[in-house]
């Protein structure tokens, strides 16, 4: 069950280290103007997970170049864009509201502390604004057949191969990283 995945402190763990890696990246190639890129993580208040989250994983890596003062955001897969809840919040629940009851809806909002108006927005932005994005419109020819998109994202999350759901999760969260960036999201 999606519930005891997002419980699972390993989950937590796992995507860190993955955007630690993306950070690393992005600092050892520097600034395209040269510079040396400065440590420039902010606060995040993640909503949606376990509630003992480690102080690292509220921080937002960044960097700033020494020399042109521009800001360097890697993608992540904790965060995905500017909303306030966790990625793979975002992802699981919004799979699981498709063709939901009323009585299931309660249950995703004891689940995650997600009002009933957040998920039918995360509805609308997968059905609209996501397919609508440069990002899909991009990407979307790597799935054949082409996916379902009036059960985005749980069509998604069934084509990644992964064991389990905590594989197929984050190999989704992984594609959608670009998402996670000014530069790369748009």
């Amino acid at each position: 069950m999606c519930h005891a995945l997002l419980d699972d402190p390993k989950l937590y763990v796992f995507l860190l280290r993955i955007d630690e890696e993306q950070a690393a990246e992005m600092r050892a190639n520097g600034c395209i103007c040269g510079g040396r890129l400065h440590r420039a993580n902010y606060q995040r208040k993640p909503r949606g997970g376990r509630r003992d989250l480690d102080a690292a994983f509220r921080l937002r890596l960044s960097f700033c170049c020494a020399t042109c003062r521009r800001r360097h955001t890697p993608m992540s897969v904790r965060f995905l864009g500017r909303r306030v809840y966790l990625g793979a919040v975002v992802v699981l629940a919004s799979a699981m509201r498709f063709g939901l009851t009323v009585r299931r809806v309660a249950q995703l909002t004891d689940w995650f502390g997600v009002p009933r108006q957040t998920l039918d927005r995360w509805r609308h932005w997968w059905q609209q604004d996501f397919v609508d994005s440069h990002f899909w419109q991009q990407v979307r020819a790597r799935f054949m057949p082409p996916l379902q998109l009036s059960t985005l994202p749980a069509s998604l999350l069934s084509r990644f191969a992964g064991v389990n759901l905590l594989e197929r999760t984050v190999f989704t969260l992984r594609f959608l990283a670009p998402l996670t960036t000014r530069h790369e999201g748009r």
